[in-house]
């Protein structure tokens, strides 16, 4: 790693060279000539930020699988159809003896929040209802992405999208349950399972074992297809740490269902009948209680800092709605793709099959990220979603985000702001940074085809080499790796790891 960085970050040009100086191209070329990406694809472009010039590109026209980068053009799409003071509603209403909750997307909504709905419910004077109904009907009952692997599917970042749904902490990862199982007090005892929020739409099979102190910790968590069974199994040991996973929960709607429904009986309203999914609120029904969410703007930050997938979707599902009264993927994609057409992107040199870019049919060449990236900067909500980006190694989990561990000790310290991308053999890393000369940069980075574990340093070795080029700066010298406090680990989307400790 550090030879790799002292070849790309060594001999910047001096001040005012040309843009097409060789010294700058070369120190790049070094750079991806790292004997990882032999037999790999790397599409790479750099753009001068105020003037939109390009300055490097190495195969920028390649389509390749951009990951989360996908989330790029979803969220700069989001920003300007559906506005930065956008928000969504979550409403409880009365029809012919039935309580209505009406979903309209909203993926902050808390237990805690199902709760206040309830009290307000109950304050207007509701203390008994035939039937609870959940209406999901605003999107449509795809729950699950194109091309999204059944390998992860109880994963919590393969969240099934919905309506109606609800997040289990502050970073809003909507559709899924926290569970922690802590070992018994001796050997041979069941695990303690705890379930956040504490809900009877998931049920636990606890077939896991306690055995004594310094034996392997071997605690497994996972949901079984198709079900809300959550299988704990394996051995934990006495005294050791709780194991703790984010899960998903089959069918979002029911468990939001469920949560309300308990709160409803907390705040002393019956419900006398069973629970209804899917139906849509009668035209006649009156609202007795709503909750409104944060607006678009402030959920940028858990949004693209932690790189979240179900707001992705979420907010294509609802881009659907707004432009095309269709609550589907199909009919958000043509929003944001329209979108992208009106700023100046290629669409017809991509592909984009999902919101937040967990599918491999998304193809995405570097130069339409850097086009995207150089158009935004003229919208009026530029500022908003440019804060949103992770910014290298500052520590704080909202602002450094999936960057916070990374550049850290070289020119792109708090300075680059950029958007990560994750899978298994795609790595991509697109955003801004500004020079030695103080020229702000456009960057897009987006490697495929690798069979390393990791390729993030030379994402890395880029962006620096850009932070340090210019000017009379001279390199500094380089750590033996990017990250600070975590060991190098395979690439995975850092926010993609629970509990989130990269």
């Amino acid at each position: 790693m550090a030879a790799l960085l002292a070849l790309g970050l060594g001999g910047g040009a001096p001040a005012g060279a040309d843009p097409d100086d060789d010294g700058l191209k070369q120190a790049l070329d070094n750079v991806l000539a790292d004997e990882r990406l032999e037999g790999a694809l790397a599409s790479v472009v750099v753009a001068d930020a105020a003037s939109g010039e390009t300055l490097y590109e190495h195969s920028a026209a390649t389509r390749l699988t951009p990951a989360s980068n996908t989330k790029l053009p979803t969220s700069a799409a989001a920003m300007e159809l559906l506005g930065p003071d956008y928000t969504w509603s979550t409403d409880a209403l009365t029809a012919g003896g039935d309580l209505y909750l009406r979903g309209s997307g909203d993926p902050t909504m808390l237990a805690a929040d199902y709760d206040a709905l309830a009290a307000r419910v109950a304050a207007a004077g509701v203390d008994e209802v035939d039937r609870l109904v959940a209406d999901d009907t605003r999107f449509d009952s795809v729950r699950l992405g194109n091309g999204w692997s059944a390998d992860y599917e109880s994963d919590y970042y393969a969240m099934q999208i919905s309506a109606l749904t609800v997040a289990p902490d502050t970073d809003y990862d909507s559709g899924t349950v926290v569970v922690e199982a802590y070992p018994g007090k001796r050997a041979g005892d069941r695990p303690r399972v705890v379930v956040t929020p504490p809900n009877d739409y998931v049920k636990i099979d606890n077939r896991g074992r306690t055995v004594a102190e310094g034996e392997p910790d071997t605690l497994g968590i996972a949901r079984e297809h198709g079900t809300n069974t959550i299988v704990v199994s394996g051995n934990i040991p006495v005294k050791a740490n709780a194991t703790k996973e984010w899960i998903t929960v089959w069918e979002p709607t029911g468990y939001a269902a469920a949560v309300f429904r308990d709160a409803l009986e907390r705040h002393g309203v019956e419900v006398e009948g069973r629970t209804l999914l899917g139906r849509a609120t009668p035209e006649r029904a009156r609202t007795v209680a709503s909750h409104g969410s944060m607006p678009l703007k402030d959920l940028m930050i858990p949004f693209m800092k932690l790189s979240n997938n179900g707001h992705a979707e979420i907010l294509t599902k609802t881009i659907g709605v707004e432009t095309a009264d269709a609550g589907t993927w199909s009919a958000g994609l043509r929003g944001v793709s329209s979108y992208l057409q009106s700023v100046g992107v290629d669409t017809s040199t991509l592909r984009q099959v999902d919101g937040s870019g967990l599918s491999r049919g998304n193809t995405i060449p570097s130069r339409e990220f850097v086009r995207l990236l150089t158009a935004v900067q003229d919208e009026p909500w530029f500022g908003a979603w440019y804060e949103s980006l992770p910014l290298a190694c500052d520590p704080d989990r909202f602002v450094g985000g999936t960057l916070r561990t990374r550049m850290c000790d070289t020119p792109a310290e708090g300075n680059a702001r950029a958007k990560t991308g994750s899978l298994t053999g795609a790595s991509a890393l697109s955003g801004y940074v500004t020079d030695a000369d103080g020229r702000e940069l456009v960057f897009s980075v987006v490697l495929n085809n690798y069979l390393a574990g990791s390729v993030k340093d030379i994402e890395d070795a880029v962006v620096t080499t850009l932070a340090g080029y210019g000017g009379d700066a001279e390199a500094a010298e380089p750590r033996s790796r990017t990250t600070r406090g975590v060991e190098k680990q395979a690439d995975v989307e850092c926010a993609w790891l629970k509990p989130r400790m990269c």
